[in-house]
């Protein structure tokens, strides 16, 4: 049986990548970073009816994810999930705030893959699929700091492909558009100072996308079709919206499409 590492399973599209991919048969090792709150996933696979190695891991941390590693052994695959969200401009972020979202977003999953590419490379096979976001292509307005740790990652992930593939590891990215998941709810927000009515006419248009934001379930299908299709591909989205949106940045030369496109989510509702 093929192992699998997700991380970030607690909740949202971790969880339910946890539970799909023990579904289709591998043997899922499913970290959170604190197994005390691992209630939800522990619950989900006893309704699917399948079995999760739960173990804890915060991404940050080298020695733990190192150690983690080690003690599973033989990796299979690696689908990078945790993530890390933040609202703010440049101007009110700190070198903190940055730091933050490149440690989770960007430097743990760089981490990991390392750890896992030696195995892998040496037996000829295996995945790395990474979940990153529409903002990993398209830079959003008052997303800064999220924004340019998913654009790193996606850069990362792009460039190792090429390098790993002769080697039989297939390297692969996943990017949702907006999810309904508590993710939401645990973005890091900075004061917005004088940006304060662009800030709340973003907010109003996030919070609309939001109202009809995909399912959880529906996006970790299209994680676990990434990790198990033969397709020869790099780059997947979750949703007929995501698609569109993506292709929005990766068909813009000039720019002038995507910045057309975000200034308008910055006007007030009109009267």
């Amino acid at each position: 049986m093929s192992t699998a590492i997700v991380t970030g399973t607690s909740s949202g599209i971790g969880l339910h990548t946890a539970v799909g991919l023990a579904g289709a048969g591998y043997d899922v090792v499913a970290t959170v970073r604190d197994v005390g709150r691992a209630d939800d996933l522990r619950a989900a696979a006893d309704e699917a009816g399948v079995t999760l190695d739960v173990r804890a891991l915060d991404v940050t941390d080298s020695a733990a994810a190192e150690a983690l590693v080690a003690a599973v052994g033989e990796v299979d695959v690696l689908v990078n999930n945790a993530g890390r969200g933040a609202v703010g401009t440049l101007e009110q972020l700190s070198d903190a705030d940055l730091q933050a979202q490149l440690e989770t977003n960007y430097l743990s999953v760089a981490r990991l893959t390392r750890l896992v590419l030696p195995g892998m490379r040496e037996r000829g096979r295996g995945r790395v699929v990474t979940v990153t976001s529409v903002g990993g292509a398209v830079g959003q307005p008052f997303a800064d700091a999220y924004c340019g740790a998913k654009f790193a990652v996606e850069g990362l992930m792009q460039s190792l492909a090429p390098v790993v593939a002769p080697f039989g590891v297939q390297v692969r990215i996943v990017e949702p558009a907006a999810v309904a998941s508590s993710f939401v709810g645990s973005v890091q927000h900075s004061d917005p100072g004088p940006y304060d009515a662009l800030l709340q006419a973003y907010l109003d248009r996030t919070a609309g996308a939001f109202a009809s934001a995909q399912s959880p379930q529906d996006a970790a299908r299209a994680v676990v079709e990434a990790v198990t299709s033969d397709e020869d591909r790099f780059r997947w989205q979750t949703s007929q919206s995501a698609r569109q949106f993506v292709g929005l940045s990766l068909a813009d030369l000039d720019g002038s499409r995507v910045l057309g496109a975000t200034s308008g989510w910055l006007a007030p509702p009109s009267a």
